[in-house]
């Protein structure tokens, strides 16, 4: 039995999936003290004389920009990526909604059935990606809604018109999460549980992939590629 190496992720991918990676941790640290604050400052000075909720609250702000940087050059990736166009995948047509099937099968019966070419990006991850990435679109949009909420004066570092540009983008999601701020920040909180329960399968699948197809699927996001027998 022989198997040829397949290139999976370029560098650029793989940086662009751990800088993403270690920004959700953050992310969820800082959201979790922000909606309730769990610890306080080590020393014997007050937290609010530290500036302990300031600090996430910056922390958070950080690692959202650099989340809606990535989704810029995902989205940009999807379409025109020399490497390989994701959205060709999400195409509802005979074959991609027949190798979604046989991934799903592959995976509930535990690699006893499995009829499709794993040496690509298949429908069913391409998918569960793209999930992946509407979530985040969401958390981008409730997010910014909370962050101009806190502008009460309309203004900002950098003049009005920076709050102006995220009411006139961002004022929609409080009339589609309930009408209230509270249902804003509720709908931000609860996606980011589904963003945990996501990142938890994800891992969880990446580990069965290489346990049970044995093609180091583990690897694509450390060296770029995997191995798929001849």
């Amino acid at each position: 039995m022989s198997y040829k190496k397949i290139e999976r992720m370029t560098g650029f991918m793989r940086i662009n999936h751990w800088v993403v990676a270690i920004s959700m941790i953050v992310a969820i640290v800082t959201g979790l003290y922000i909606g309730h604050p769990y610890y306080q400052s080590f020393i014997a000075d007050p937290a609010v004389d530290k500036y302990v909720m300031a600090w996430n609250r910056l922390g958070h702000l950080i690692v959202a920009i650099i989340f809606d940087v990535s989704s810029v050059i995902v989205a940009y990736l999807y379409f025109f990526s020399r490497f390989e166009k994701p959205y060709k995948k999400l195409i509802p047509n005979a074959k991609n909604v027949k190798e979604f099937v046989d991934v799903f099968i592959n995976l509930i019966t535990l690699n006893r059935v499995k009829e499709f070419d794993s040496s690509h990006t298949d429908s069913f991850n391409s998918i569960f990606f793209f999930v992946f990435h509407m979530l985040l679109v969401w958390m981008l949009f409730t997010g910014l809604q909370l962050y101009v909420h806190g502008l009460a004066s309309g203004l900002s570092s950098i003049g009005a018109w920076w709050p102006a540009i995220l009411h006139l983008t961002t004022d929609w999601v409080v009339v589609a999460t309930g009408g209230t701020y509270m249902d804003v920040r509720i709908s931000h909180h609860y996606t980011m549980y589904a963003i945990i329960a996501w990142v938890m399968f994800h891992v969880y699948y990446q580990i069965w992939r290489t346990i049970f197809w044995k093609e180091g699927d583990i690897n694509i996001v450390v060296g770029g590629s995997k191995f798929v027998e001849e």
